[in-house]
């Protein structure tokens, strides 16, 4: 064993890497991206890595190399499993011979989310079993855990990590290499009764998975990770916290400072719930306190153990509304409730930041250069004092819908806008409708709606923000980049496409789809983005613009630009109708170009109606 300083989710990487994966596939999501980047930085050769271009696809190939024999993982945020989980569902009921852990990360806050959707919830609706780690340090021998349960039952198992998991550091014991597992797949042996789902099979392998989780149940009240640690409090007080996850690590932390503890049910496993384990606790008890995040999962268990059970214990938590329904918990929430429910006052010199100023709010906006600005300014020039709509998506544009661009009507899930803008134009055709998509979106969500609009016959423009790049999430590749996730191994990341020949380039999807005008412009060139805009908008049925400018972050300028004070106005429009993060104003109001964070796309310049600002020399 050896020491490393480690986020979670290198963590989570290099554990699964001790596990003996054979193959990681996976869509990048905040939180949990750097999974899947670990594994590659530290692959050998011996594990075969890739971002899919969706998470259904990531899904399906990781199940087709399990069904080999292999150890697979795949890896995506809450949202993604919502993709993913039409494979997942059926997946379900014919099992895997080798491992496969579907590593879905969740996001209280919601932090960078559409949704607050919990993973226990989904575990128990599957009907396949989810570990639930509360550390950096619990994650990495728990996905461990998870490969070996896998394997053992020939089940997918979910791991389900949080943010405050995910992107924690801790110094944690790692394995060294000469104790890695080291699993060689038996390769797949045709059986229709096993890999061809048909149902006459499903309603068999439903009954045997029912049985499986019986005795998952018990085996898991047994599992070192779910545990009861004892309190101090005496009778006739009697209470008691069940809690999982990182919540389990602030009530860890809160009760430090009180001179009493009670009794902890700590949850590894919320499907199947450790029932017998949970039994022994209740025993004890009369009053317990759920403390978890996003749904009752602990809470509704308790609550039909007991039932069950016939036990008198009082089960606390959300549904009582002693814990939050939503959001994440911190640990002065926690530390709050704690106090309530015991009754008890912390140690008195435990220090009180009631009275602490709160942080000043970060709003994200696009970075300064960003070319979607460009690309919204264009379009919202040339659709000025027309009816339009504006239909977003997700990523770095969907900030297109804070002031003073305005641009984003519409955002609901990826891929999205493009039949939400088909949907209100059929109901609305006096509305010229218009779906924004990025390069990578496109490819993983998009493609299946522009063909829907083009089969239904469609009046709507499709623009295509590419920026070469998938920029939210840390500026992963996608197949318009040419570039594949194992050009990534060992750290390396090449400067130009290695396998440019698999490069697919957008304009020539969209022309085979059937599109007839489809424009790629640069959105810099002001004038000519808005006139391409302004003659391809006019025209009836599906159209598309590519609006093509790389992400500033990959490609910055070496210039900047600069207000000439003589000719400057000080109008402010560039101010009031971009809102470029690097135009500001000085102490005497006057318009000032921040030099650090200037890009020098000069955009403003060609808002400017004085032309008072130009590139600095």
């Amino acid at each position: 064993m050896k020491t490393q300083f480690l986020m979670g989710n290198e963590a989570i990487a290099l554990g699964a890497i001790a596990a003996g994966v054979n193959a990681v596939a996976g869509y990048p999501g905040t939180p949990s991206t750097e999974v899947l980047e670990t594994v590659a930085k530290n692959n050998n050769g011996n594990i075969y890595v890739e971002w899919s271009i969706n998470e259904k696809a990531a899904m399906e190939l990781t199940a087709g190399a399990a069904y080999t024999g292999a150890r697979t993982m795949v890896t995506m945020k809450q949202v993604g499993l919502n993709v993913a989980s039409d494979p997942l569902m059926s997946l379900a009921y014919l099992g895997v011979k080798g491992a496969m852990v579907v590593m879905v990360a969740d996001d209280p806050g919601p932090i960078s989310s559409q949704t607050e959707q919990d993973t226990r919830a989904f575990a128990a609706f599957s009907k396949l079993p989810c570990f639930d780690p509360s550390s950096v340090q619990e994650a990495y021998e728990m996905i461990q855990d998870a490969f070996r349960y896998s394997a053992e039952y020939n089940t997918p198992v979910f791991f389900r990590p949080t943010t405050r998991v995910c992107h924690a550091y801790a110094s944690i014991q790692v394995k060294d290499p000469s104790d890695y597992v080291i699993n060689k797949p038996e390769g797949f042996i045709k059986d229709t009764s096993r890999w061809v789902i048909f149902p006459r099979t499903t309603y068999l392998s439903h009954i045997k998975i029912e049985e499986r989780n019986t005795l998952l149940q018990q085996v898991l009240s047994k599992y070192e990770k779910n545990t009861i640690i004892p309190g101090s409090l005496e009778s006739p007080a009697r209470k008691a916290i069940a809690s999982h996850g990182i919540s389990f690590s602030y009530v860890q932390d809160s009760l430090k400072n009180f001179d009493q503890r009670p009794a902890i049910l700590k949850v590894a496993t919320p499907f199947p719930f450790p029932e017998q384990l949970a039994l022994e606790f209740l025993k004890n008890v009369d009053e317990v306190l759920c403390i978890e995040e996003l749904d009752p999962v602990i809470e509704r268990s308790l609550t039909y153990i007991c039932g069950k059970h016939h036990l008198k214990v009082n089960i606390r938590g959300k549904l009582t509304g002693d814990i939050s329904p939503a959001g994440e918990n911190t640990c002065d929430s926690v530390k709050t409730a704690l106090i309530k429910f015991l009754e008890l006052a912390p140690a008195s010199d435990i220090p009180d930041y009631s009275d602490a100023p709160a942080l000043p709010a970060r709003p994200p906006v696009l970075c300064a250069g960003c070319p979607h600005r460009a690309s919204f300014y264009a379009v919202k020039q040339a659709m000025k004092n027309t009816k339009s709509l504006f239909c977003g998506d997700i990523g770095c544009y969907t900030l297109g819908n804070a002031m003073p661009l305005d641009m984003v009507d519409t955002c609901l899930c990826m891929g999205a806008g493009v039949n939400i803008a088909q949907g209100i134009g059929h109901l609305e055709p006096d509305t010229s409708c218009f779906a924004f998509v990025g390069d990578s979106t496109f490819f993983a969500a998009a493609i299946t709606g522009v063909i829907n609009a083009m089969y239904n016959k469609a009046d709507m423009t499709l623009i295509v923000l590419d920026n070469s790049t998938t920029a939210m999430t840390g500026h992963q590749p996608h197949p318009g980049t040419g570039i594949r996730m194992m050009e990534f191994a060992n750290g390396s990341r090449p400067e130009k496409p290695i396998d440019v020949a698999n490069r697919i380039n957008i304009e020539q999807v969209l022309k085979g789809i059937g599109l007839k005008t489809v424009k790629t412009v640069n959105p810099l060139e002001l004038d000519k983005a808005i006139s391409c805009v302004s003659s391809v908008a006019a025209e009836p049925g599906v159209k598309a613009i590519i609006f093509k400018s790389p992400c500033i972050v990959l490609e910055k300028s070496s210039s900047s630009a600069i207000v000439d004070p003589i000719k400057c106005i000080n109008c402010k429009k560039c101010i009031r109708e971009l809102g470029c993060p690097a135009l500001t104003t000085d102490t005497d109001g006057r318009l000032v170009i921040n030099q650090a964070l200037c890009t020098g796309c000069m955009l403003c310049s060609q808002v400017c109606p004085v032309r008072a600002i130009d590139r600095k020399n």
